[in-house]
């Protein structure tokens, strides 16, 4: 019984281990091609579970989904002869995983490698033929759609992939190049703030004459409306004035002259040196002689 049991086992044993060298299973983001004594003899493995014969035969997997090649940052030089330093992507996948395989031996560094020496001798040809104003916004998505477009027939039949997409994530200018781009904006606009404040100035001071313009032309007309108004007044009083003395000239002239009294003496320091008999201490005199009397 103990024997049988481990006849059982070496079997199932046996049966695992060949059916590991004999089966592989394809995912459905992967694709495959099978080898034998390394020449290709079933190319494009569509995902699902496969046979194959051990030893003989070897079976390469790669990923068939949509990969991103990153490259670095290149300098390259417009219509113009002006610099401008790229920073680009590629997005691209196994079209035909024979012809991948045969070109990179299955390895995605060596595909990324060709191709972006691709990119890069595509971009610098685009770049070559067109402004800086075209590069940056004019034509940029034409350039990108004709350089995928181009790139996407070599890539397909040098590497087996097709080209997914191209984009260019950013465009800049070399640091000597945008020091002195810089450094003419800074001078520029300084130049447009002293225009600016040069302006401002000139029309400080012009409203400063008109205010005082304004100022002057407003105090004379008050100037004059006073002196006006003075001289009316005045005129007034005299009709006044002269209409009570024609009633009783003697009240008026008393009334004066206690007027010129009130005015003379309000102050408490006032002093004057007159003659007893002056004009002036007429009423005064007359109210003390009745008094006397």
């Amino acid at each position: 019984m103990k024997g049988l049991s481990l006849s059982i086992l070496f079997v199932l044993l046996l049966g695992v281990l060949i059916g590991s060298q004999t089966l592989f299973v394809v995912n459905e983001t992967e694709r495959a091609v099978v080898l034998k004594f390394g020449e290709i003899v079933q190319d494009d493995v569509k995902p699902g579970i496969h046979f194959k014969l051990p030893i003989m035969n070897e079976v390469k997997v790669f990923d068939a989904r949509i990969l991103t090649m990153d490259s670095r940052p290149q300098r390259y030089l417009t219509l113009e002869k002006k610099a401008v330093v790229v920073d680009s992507y590629v997005k691209w996948k196994i079209d035909s995983v024979s012809k991948f395989y045969q070109a990179t031996s299955g390895d995605e560094i060596v595909a990324n490698r060709v191709l972006s020496s691709r990119v890069d001798t595509g971009l610098r040809n685009k770049f070559g033929e067109r402004t800086m104003h075209e590069v940056v916004s004019g034509e940029r998505d034409q350039l990108m759609t004709e350089l995928r477009d181009d790139l996407n027939l070599v890539a397909q039949n040098e590497l087996g992939i097709s080209i997914v997409d191209i984009r260019v994530k950013r465009i800049d200018l070399p640091p000597d190049v945008s020091e002195s781009v810089y450094s003419r904006m800074r001078t520029e606009r300084e130049r447009e703030a002293r225009e600016h404040r040069s302006k401002g100035l000139e029309l400080a001071e012009g409203i400063r004459a008109d205010a005082d313009r304004q100022q002057v032309v407003l105090e004379a007309e008050a100037q004059r409306d006073a002196e006006m108004i003075r001289g009316d007044g005045d005129a007034n009083a005299a009709a006044i004035y002269s209409n009570v003395y024609t009633q009783d000239p003697e009240f008026y002239e008393f009334y004066r002259s206690l007027q010129a009294y009130r005015a003379s003496f309000s102050g408490s320091n006032d002093l004057f040196v007159l003659e007893p008999d002056s004009e002036f201490f007429k009423y005064l005199n007359s109210s003390t002689s009745r008094g006397a009397n």
